[in-house]
């Protein structure tokens, strides 16, 4: 698991003859074979300096992904949040039948709507812009799944005990059901970053505009004409996500182990 991860730090360390002789091969239809070199025999850091100075490009496309993925999670609190606390507290009809459909949303793959989904973007006149990424990130069946999960383990006792205090509906939800929900709610935005900010899929279908395209469209282009730099761009494209993990795993595991309290 973690080889992979340092091969490309070796790599990301290699001048562009070095990269050639070991993975010309396999990237730019140089030599015979590929070779594996664990360790660089000169190593650099123009990789890293050419990209960090000289890579605007990269830069329009580290920040489209900034923007596409935090959109998206500022959408999903404000859209899934109050949707799974109503699966969990409340009763009204319709309630299974609506609840079957979002569980059957969430196991179809991209694959399985992208025709369907490219038509309403389509009539909507929203191809070929942010919104058609971010849109239907937002309304992602995932994340009501593990907060419902997460709030319906909540002790009925407790809301029983602010709603004879006198405490509304609202005012539940906002000082009790919020603060108790908060590992959950980490969970789905550790889980939502790390999703949204590698997805491919969906910018490849609705993004026709390369100074619209993410890291995810962006660093494959990269491999074609630097692959020096294309090295060093995924090492900085992992660091977001990585320190993202490893700041919030304990988040994680609480919202993850809170999610599976009660079905």
């Amino acid at each position: 698991m973690v080889f992979p991860l340092f091969m490309l730090t070796a790599n990301s360390l290699m001048g562009r003859q070095e990269l050639l002789e070991t993975c010309g091969a396999v990237l730019a239809d140089y030599g015979e074979s590929a070779k594996l070199r664990v360790f660089p025999m000169y190593p650099t850091l123009r990789a890293y300096v050419r990209l960090l100075l000289d890579s605007p490009e990269y830069f329009t496309a580290f920040w489209n992904s900034m923007i596409q993925t935090i959109l998206v999670l500022a959408g999903q609190l404000l859209a899934a949040v109050p949707a799974a606390w109503a699966f969990a507290q409340f009763r009204f009809p319709g309630k299974k039948v609506l609840w079957f459909l979002y569980m059957l949303l969430m196991i179809l793959p991209f694959q399985v709507t992208m025709v369907s989904g490219y038509l309403v973007l389509n009539t909507m006149d929203l191809m070929d812009t942010r919104a058609a990424v971010i849109l239907p990130g937002i309304f992602s069946t995932l994340p009501v799944f593990i907060l419902q999960k997460t709030f319906a383990g909540i002790p009925k006792e407790l809301l029983e005990a602010a709603k004879i205090d006198g405490a509304g509906d609202l005012r539940i939800f906002v000082s009790m059901g919020i603060p108790l929900g908060m590992p959950g709610i980490f969970s789905i935005l550790i889980l939502g970053f790390l999703e949204y900010w590698n997805t491919i899929e969906q910018p490849m279908t609705y993004l026709k505009t390369e100074a619209l395209w993410p890291l995810s469209l962006y660093l494959p282009q990269m491999v074609n004409t630097e692959i020096a730099a294309a090295f060093a761009a995924s090492i900085i494209t992992l660091l977001p996500a990585l320190l993202l993990f490893f700041y919030g795993q304990d988040s994680l595991e609480q919202g993850i182990v809170a999610s599976g309290v009660k079905a």
